[in-house]
């Protein structure tokens, strides 16, 4: 009992030393819209960690919180004092990045393990003060966050694939700071995604951390976009652009400038007693160039508020259906696509930077594709903003995945909460075309209520994208598949997934036909099967290249015969990680459906869908 009262008796030192040089207030707040272009202080790099199975850090042994646990980052201040743990003396991690490849005793670990960063602020260097914000900044954490600066709890994140922000100001201190995230990717029921899924459940701090410093009043949100009348310009002359900024406290009268020297186009508009703007106005068709995969165009442009100049890349496109059509800027377009997870190639880590979505953008061109599924959870900004660029399309997707807790109001906020951060995040990038909002969910009456709520909520946020979600075929009789999904009427376009070939006989698809009883386009979002590169055989054995190949041609061949059909994505680009694949030799914990090996080599089944994509 001494002993415990000695602990108790430092921690509490150590909390009046830092309340006497900081006033305690912090809160989460929205992640502004392009964050990389603010003024911030890149927190990557080498972060101190070790696990901790049973909380201790965070819990008694009663599972209450403590007041003293490791966010703490405690010292002995006596020889006899008595703590148990040392972030200084343990091991780091780099930052971004999962600590399932990064330390093989985590190779499989699910639970906590704390992480810290120290970090000097030079009040010289970078003023704190009345006339600014100091944010801090996680581009996604798997997949609870608790996050302490100076010991001190600052917030927490539930969700392992979107940014959130806390306004830590009146918590920094001039000198040195230091941040702990208690960080716990266990899979619980009632989470989205739930327990179990088909990828690797990669924990850490994934993404970016970074420091960012903001006027007391900025941009938060802004939008820019063009729209039309289907497809086509205004009179034939002008086309119509739509810009909205909003600022983070609700101030009227605040001018909001918008520069996009290229087109000429120089504007100051005015905030109203929301803080918010919101205007349009015409851009000549003949100075206007429309992005696309042909012609990935994109304008440098600059906001403006009082001190801030936020620089960004914008594209103009129009998306929307017409019939069985889809249309890419008022022209019909076929999506040459293919699935992928936000995993690396070659280290097969959780992917962290541009050149790594390079790499994966690279092997879709070479497939001939011009359209992504990013599969199955937001992936990294790096990856959109580097597709955009390159012109790949992209369909967008929150890991309502499988069986969720349809009746659970909790996990429905956590679900839409996800939505809109995936949504708010990407907004302005034109390469996304298609918000998505499920995958494989098992018919009935809560999901239904479920999930066309998640459709309204992504309309509202967003009506220039459409809508889908990844389908199941259900009905099946005598080779014919019908479709039928009580969410068609919320979606813009049909999508399902089937697996003829894989899960289902390998000599069905000749026979399969398909009827779809909506006048809305069709896109296959997955179909495939496995194969372990380098294995051959007779085209009957399965794991073999041969095997996948003849797959490949019955599906595309059968596919072919879908009326409305206007795009494909097959299961997968690349073969990735995942706890569910257990065939020793073969599987190894990979998933085997992709078209290149997870080190790059390409299957021959990669050929075939490569020939048939050159047709389109």
């Amino acid at each position: 009992m001494h002993s415990r009262n000695m602990i108790r008796k430092i921690f509490a030192i150590g909390v009046m030393l830092v309340v006497s040089v900081c006033t305690w207030a912090a809160h989460e707040v929205t992640a502004p819209q392009n964050i990389f272009a603010r003024e911030n202080i890149s927190l990557n790099g080498s972060w101190h960690y070790f696990a901790d199975p049973q909380e201790q850090g965070y819990y008694d042994y009663r599972m209450n919180p403590v007041s003293w646990g490791y966010f703490l980052n405690a010292k002995p201040q006596h020889p006899s004092d008595l703590i148990e743990y040392d972030f200084d003396a343990s091991p780091t991690m780099q930052i971004p990045g999962d600590w399932n490849t990064q330390d093989e005793r985590l190779f499989m670990y699910e639970g906590t393990v704390w992480f810290l960063k120290k970090l000097t602020i030079d009040n010289g260097q970078w003023t704190i003060d009345n006339s600014h914000r100091v944010l801090l900044y996680f581009g996604a954490v798997n997949y609870e966050a608790i996050v302490f600066v100076n010991g001190k709890e600052v917030g927490k994140h539930i969700g392992g694939f979107t940014p959130f922000c806390f306004d830590v100001t009146d918590v920094l201190c001039e000198g040195e700071n230091f941040v702990v995230v208690k960080v716990d990717n266990k899979r619980h029921r009632d989470n989205v995604p739930t327990r179990i899924f088909d990828w690797w459940n990669y924990g850490g701090i994934t993404r970016d951390v970074l420091l960012v410093k903001v006027p007391e009043t900025y941009v938060e949100d802004y939008s820019l976009e063009v729209r039309n009348e289907k497809g086509k310009a205004r009179n034939g002359r002008y086309r119509e652009i739509c810009f909205s900024a909003k600022l983070n406290n609700k101030e009227d009268g605040q001018q909001v400038t918008l520069s996009i020297p290229e087109l000429k186009i120089e504007k100051t508009f005015t905030t109203d007693a929301n803080g918010e703007c919101n205007s349009k106005f015409n851009v000549q068709c003949s100075k206007l160039r429309l992005w696309s995969p042909d012609n990935p165009k994109l304008y440098s442009v600059i906001i403006g508020h009082g001190e801030e100049r936020i620089a960004d890349e914008v594209a103009f496109r129009t998306i929307e259906t017409r019939g069985k059509e889809i249309l890419l800027n008022g022209e019909p377009i076929f999506l040459r696509g293919v699935c992928v997870h936000d995993e690396s190639a070659y280290s097969n880590h959780r992917l962290r930077t541009a050149a790594e979505s390079d790499t994966l953008i690279a092997w879709a061109k070479e497939l001939g594709c011009n359209f992504l599924r990013l599969a199955h959870y937001p992936h990294n900004e790096l990856t959109v903003r580097e597709a955009e660029r390159q012109g790949m399309l992209l369909w967008s997707e929150i890991p309502v995945y499988w069986t969720i807790s349809w009746e659970n109001e909790d996990t429905y906020r956590n679900a839409e909460r996800q939505l809109t951060d995936m949504i708010r995040r990407d907004h302005n990038r034109a390469a996304i075309i298609i918000w998505s909002i499920a995958n494989e969910t098992p018919h009935g009456e809560a999901r239904d209520r479920f999930l066309s709520r998640l459709a309204t909520q992504a309309r509202n946020q967003d009506s220039t994208r459409l809508i889908s979600m990844a389908m199941e075929v259900l009905s099946a009789s005598n080779y014919v598949n019908r479709l039928q999904d009580n969410m068609n009427k919320y979606v813009d376009v049909v999508s399902f997934n089937q697996y003829v070939g894989w899960y289902r006989d390998v000599h069905d698809a000749p026979h399969m036909q398909w009827e779809i009883p909506y006048d809305k386009p069709v896109i296959v979002s997955e179909f495939g099967g496995g194969a372990k590169a380098g294995l051959h055989g007779d085209v009957d054995q399965r794991w073999t290249e041969e095997f996948q190949e003849r797959l490949y041609r019955e599906n595309l061949a059968m596919l072919e015969k879908i009326d409305g059909l206007a795009g494909t994505c097959p299961w997968v680009l690349k073969d990735f990680r995942s706890q569910r694949r257990l065939l020793p030799g073969i599987q190894d914990f990979f998933n085997r459906k992709g078209l290149y090996s997870d080190q790059g080599q390409r299957k021959k089944a990669f050929y075939v869908l490569q020939e048939w994509y050159q047709k389109r």
